[in-house]
């Protein structure tokens, strides 16, 4: 193969990566006008126009998917060969990208941030939103580098490492009826519900417990990040079940009363993902 050739690769790889040319220019320290160079020679090398425009943003074409489909592997494999080499915390310039929930964002970011700003001062660190399917996929096609959430199916192409087990506990507004004593199965299943929910489905872990035992809650509101719930319930009459370590935390446990659920929920082991071709990647670790 000769060299021109493996540089448009390296182009074309990261192009398809990100599914943009912006980003793509950024991830690679290039110049966006450089890119779209390197593009003009693929097309004229591979006599395919390879991207087509849809709206701002760019496709594929099938030839682009069937080429991407074969070298991807190879390209980062070689990539963290060569990159895994050497890793100097005060002069790498390395992007790392973490797919993670809102609530890890609130829990770890600041101090993770913190860490590699004074240990890595030029390393960009991107949060990346975290779902179960989509994490998988993500790590598989090197879009993250990271995962912080909880492990679906057992993939042989995957590494993780257990960090802890996510309990929950019951928060209300400290003035709520319900507050300062504990909450019985049918007061917990007449009071009106909130329910973080990602995907604004009005069912959650409490639910499948609930389920398990022929019982029904009413989830009268839901919202998408974990920031709203003191607010919400503060000036109403929810309740919530959220992790206990967010329960534990401030605003919640300065501002709520909390307590424990009279519903058993199995807890939620998070682990921390990566593919199994950075294993020996001495910055990812």
């Amino acid at each position: 193969m000769k060299s021109q050739e493996l540089t448009l690769l390296y182009v074309f790889d990261a192009i398809m990566t990100e599914v943009s040319v912006t980003r793509a220019a950024d991830r690679l320290g290039m110049t966006q006008p450089a890119v779209s160079n390197a593009i003009a020679r693929m097309r004229d090398f591979w006599q395919d126009p390879l991207f087509v425009k849809k709206g701002r943003q760019i496709e594929p074409t099938a030839f682009a998917l069937s080429l991407w489909e074969q070298v991807h592997d190879p390209m980062h494999r070689l990539s963290a060969a060569v990159e895994s080499s050497v890793f100097e915390p005060a002069e790498s310039r390395r992007k790392f990208r973490v797919a993670l929930t809102d609530l890890s964002v609130d829990m770890y970011w600041l101090p993770l941030m913190s860490k590699v700003a004074r240990l890595a001062p030029m390393v960009d660190l991107y949060a990346v939103p975290f779902t179960q399917a989509g994490a998988v996929n993500q790590l598989r096609d090197a879009s993250i580098d990271l995962a912080l959430g909880p492990r679906g199916q057992p993939d042989r192409s995957l590494r993780s490492s257990f960090l802890f087990e996510g309990h929950f506990k019951l928060v209300m507004r400290k003035d709520h009826p319900l507050a300062g004593k504990p909450v019985s199965m049918p007061d917990f299943l007449a009071a009106r519900h909130l329910l973080v929910s990602r995907s604004g489905e009005a069912r959650g872990h409490v639910d499948r417990a609930l389920q398990r035992e022929g019982l029904r809650r009413r989830v009268a509101v839901t919202v998408n990040h974990f920031a709203a719930v003191p607010g919400l319930l503060t000036h109403s009459d929810l309740i919530a079940m959220v992790p206990r370590r967010l329960a534990d935390s401030s605003p919640f446990h300065s501002e709520l009363w909390v307590t424990d659920s009279p519903v058993a929920i199995d807890p939620t082991p998070v682990y921390l993902m990566w593919h199994a071709r950075l294993d020996r990647d001495p910055g990812l670790i």
